[in-house]
């Protein structure tokens, strides 16, 4: 079986939605309780077994590489206090994970993105995390959960595999949405609450259609595995909506070529680059931490 171990997240966007406060602070360090959002992105990656972790930024964003650096002069700092276990914690990273950074060049979408990380993936098949997207980690099991069974259920068919969850109908109209063309086992509709990872083929996707247009009510979530060939289709997409590459037209031509499945998640998300959601998840993430500390 095929072992996934490089993952591409994209940290290049302005974050617009999160201004005044992404102006100077990268969106993708803003707070989520006592760590920044990021982190959690990344954590979920080394729990399901990712090795390689390839951040897509740009020259602004180097402060979410230092991140994940060790500040040597702090932790030497640290450690004559005394304050070993701090600094411990500051070091988290195992030895055998990397973190690479790239720079995308120029603000042509989420497929451009994903492909300049192809100098560092090369022939491997990789996941995409997408950081304004965190699952919740308080509960369930990210070892085996979401991008974890993803990972298996590629290794076991070859098939990409992308996340879904069921939205609200007030909020189709800001998701990509599923087009399935097989119906779940064992489940009577595919607009039920499905809180279990599912696998199954998928027959495309629309983008951001209507509620009445909706093929049905299962949205893009944020976490993608991808076969190696993904590359190829994106190097020949050409620039659509906006002027950018747009990641859903080649996974279309991804679709007709090797098949693609859809995972249904498991446990719940939160989107870190809404303010509105933002500020939600920043409270239930901090009285998790509050509690597990009494």
């Amino acid at each position: 079986m095929k072992k996934i171990t490089h993952a591409v997240i994209p940290v290049a966007g302005f974050g617009t939605r999160m201004l005044p406060l992404s102006k100077s602070v990268p969106k993708e360090l803003l707070p989520l309780g006592n760590r920044p959002a990021i982190h959690y992105v990344v954590e979920e990656a080394i729990a399901a077994g990712i090795k390689h972790i390839v951040l897509v930024g740009h020259a602004q964003k180097s402060a979410i590489e230092n991140y994940f650096d060790i500040n040597a002069e702090l932790d030497n700092q640290l450690r004559d206090k005394g304050k070993d276990e701090l600094a411990d914690s500051l070091n988290w990273l195992p030895d055998d994970v990397t973190i690479s950074m790239i720079r995308q060049g120029q603000p042509l979408g989420l497929g451009h993105a994903v492909l300049a990380a192809r100098p560092i993936i090369g022939q491997h098949d990789f996941a995409v995390l997408l950081p304004d997207v965190v699952l919740d980690p308080f509960n369930g099991d990210m070892s085996a959960d979401n991008l974890a069974f993803m990972m298996d259920a590629f290794a076991k068919d070859n098939h990409s595999q992308i996340l879904v969850d069921k939205v609200a109908d007030e909020d189709v109209h800001k998701y990509g949405i599923a087009q399935l063309n097989e119906a779940l086992s064992g489940v009577s509709s595919v607009d039920n609450e499905i809180d279990a990872n599912i696998s199954f083929k998928v027959a495309g996707f629309v983008e951001k259609p209507n509620v009445v247009d909706a093929p049905s009510r299962l949205a893009v979530v944020g976490r993608y595995v991808f076969s190696h060939h993904i590359f190829d289709y994106l190097a020949n997409t050409k620039a659509s909506v906006g002027g950018e590459i747009q990641l859903t037209d080649a996974i279309d031509a991804l679709i007709s070529e090797y098949g693609v499945n859809v995972t249904t998640m498991r446990g719940n998300s939160y989107d870190a680059g809404d303010m509105r959601s933002y500020m939600q998840a920043f409270m239930y993430f901090a009285q998790q931490q509050l509690a597990d500390e009494e």
